[in-house]
């Protein structure tokens, strides 16, 4: 299946996270990219499809469980670079400037990392969602100083317009021992 847009719901319910997934699956035309529990008691489901499927998977479970709705997105026409960023292959082996967002929760996160590749020059070395992080998400980036700021402060507005930004850093000449411990 080709896949040009991506749709996330993040639930406060395990339970009802698990019938999320059914549903979103049920409705349409998707596949599942990952569901899983996340740190605090939370739960996710990812999926990527055309985007008027995923539009309509999203939605549907919008509309069924919208007392357990955290936090949903669609992104129409998502960058190449985030499937491989999600699944930590992104292929990146050597650093040049480093640039850090970190949000409170995962679907803010992906939406700020998505925006930050399409403002600038920049490769995303990492999405790292909510696993051993207290429910919080953060992305890498790297690139020349110059697009890695300005692809930094593109995906910290996104993530600020939800007030869900905990921090962006911009490192203009990271050590290279660093890449190890991204990846």
């Amino acid at each position: 299946m080709e896949m040009n847009s991506l749709g996330l719901v993040e639930l406060t319910s395990i339970a009802a996270g698990m019938e999320a997934a059914d549903i979103m699956l049920k409705t349409s035309e998707v596949e599942l990219i990952l569901s899983r529990t996340i740190c605090s008691g939370k739960y996710m489901v990812l999926v990527g499809g055309q985007v008027a499927e995923v539009q309509t998977a999203v939605d549907a479970v919008t509309n069924q469980l919208d007392y357990a709705i955290i936090d949903t997105f669609v992104i129409p026409n998502v960058h190449k670079d985030i499937f491989p960023a999600l699944s930590g292959h992104s292929g990146v082996e050597q650093l040049e400037a480093l640039g850090i967002l970190e949000a409170y929760s995962v679907a803010s996160l992906i939406e700020g990392a998505d925006a930050a590749v399409k403002a600038a020059t920049v490769r995303i070395i990492e999405i790292r969602l909510a696993m051993a992080l207290g429910g919080k998400a953060f992305c890498t980036i790297t690139g020349e100083v110059a697009a890695v700021r300005s692809a930094v402060e593109s995906g910290a507005e996104v993530i600020s317009e939800k007030g869900l930004l905990v921090n962006k850093v911009v490192i203009a000449q990271p050590r290279p021992e660093l890449l190890s411990e991204m990846i």
